[in-house]
């Protein structure tokens, strides 16, 4: 199994990145950028190209209402450019606190806005005169709509690849089943491999039914925190704040897919709890409402030989790489949980 992290930059970006360099040394595959309403991705991906060498480097992710379809392709091709070949395209939908909140833009149709991306990323990336009429976009502008003055146009440098893996973060059935027909990858968040089939498997199942030949495997992209050896078991409590922030706070009150996504898992009574405290502004609360059977089967952390079988299960479940969170005081300890991983997974 290949493995990803995501680039934490809170405490500074040239560090991080610092740690990414030596990650990679380590055995760590791909890194994944975050966007949300903070710096821009892409201009972290191309500093991050420049400083590696193998890595592949995605967008981990970029909302679709911030850019145009065309955009995100001309995006994708310079950082694959770039890198020599190491992009990816990770893409989402947010939700609407932020895409309306912080872009000001309708949050709307988001299955169907992807699906659409998708094919006019791929068009472009061809090299084709671009020419789409969907639902959603239509491109060229038709006259009526503008000038009349837009014509089909193609993208004029040459391209490293003219495929680059597009990844889609979904949550929902709707979202899941378009990620496995139309995706190179699939970014679930807090997935947990004895709950997954549940939740996903028919829609998965119904993607896959409709998958075109030339995708080959969806790349599924999971897992945790990590910490491994003898009485690592406390660093669980670690992911305790972000998912309380995911599932109290990340949207509101009957509109936090998170959230949803807990009650899916059999935590509906939890995830109301944390909920509530959350948005009382009772967060220390709402850490420790968090379900311990959770932290223990979404994470890796724990005993050599506990990691072991929690790696077999998330193989088990369909996941191609361990998507990734190493914990530790120090960078070093950071990189020595990598490599101890790396040696785990790929041995």
């Amino acid at each position: 199994m290949r493995i990803s992290t995501l680039l934490d930059y809170s405490d500074g970006f040239a560090g991080a990145v610092d740690e990414i360099v030596a990650l990679e040394k380590a055995g760590l595959d791909h890194v994944w950028v975050p966007e949300a309403y903070t710096v821009d991705a892409a201009t972290a991906m191309g500093f991050i190209a420049a400083r590696t060498e193998k890595v592949t480097i995605g967008s981990g992710i970029l909302p679709i209402y911030t850019r145009t379809p065309s955009l995100l392709a001309m995006t994708a091709a310079g950082l694959d450019q770039l890198s020599g070949g190491r992009a990816v395209l990770g893409l989402g939908a947010s939700g609407p606190q932020v895409i309306e909140g912080f872009h000001g833009v309708p949050y709307d149709a988001p299955v169907a806005r992807i699906s659409e991306i998708i094919d006019i990323c791929r068009s472009v990336w061809r090299r084709e005169a671009l020419v789409h009429e969907g639902d959603l976009y239509r491109v060229p502008l038709p006259p009526e709509a503008g000038t009349g003055l837009g014509k089909p146009l193609k993208i004029i440098g040459r391209m490293t690849r003219d495929r680059i893996p597009i990844v889609v973060a979904g949550l929902g059935p709707k979202s899941v089943e378009l990620t496995a027909a139309k995706a190179d990858g699939w970014l679930p968040a807090f997935f947990v491999p004895e709950h997954s089939g549940t939740i996903w498997g028919q829609a998965l199942a119904r993607g896959q039914a409709n998958r075109e030949v030339d995708l080959g495997e969806l790349e599924v992209y999971a897992g945790g925190l990590v910490a491994i050896g003898d009485g690592m078991e406390s660093a669980r409590d670690l992911a305790r704040p972000q998912v309380a922030l995911y599932v109290g706070g990340m949207g509101a009150r009957g509109k936090n897919f998170y959230n949803d996504l807990f009650v899916a898992m059999g935590y509906g009574k939890e995830a109301a709890e944390v909920q509530d405290l959350y948005l009382s502004g009772r967060k220390e609360e709402a850490e420790a409402a968090i379900p311990d059977e959770y932290l223990e089967l979404g994470n890796l952390c724990g005993s050599e030989t506990f990691v072991a079988d929690r790696i077999d299960a998330y193989r088990a479940a369909g996941v191609t790489t361990l998507n990734v969170l190493f914990t530790g005081r120090t960078a070093e300890e950071r990189v020595a949980q990598c490599r101890l991983l790396a040696r785990m997974a790929k041995g």
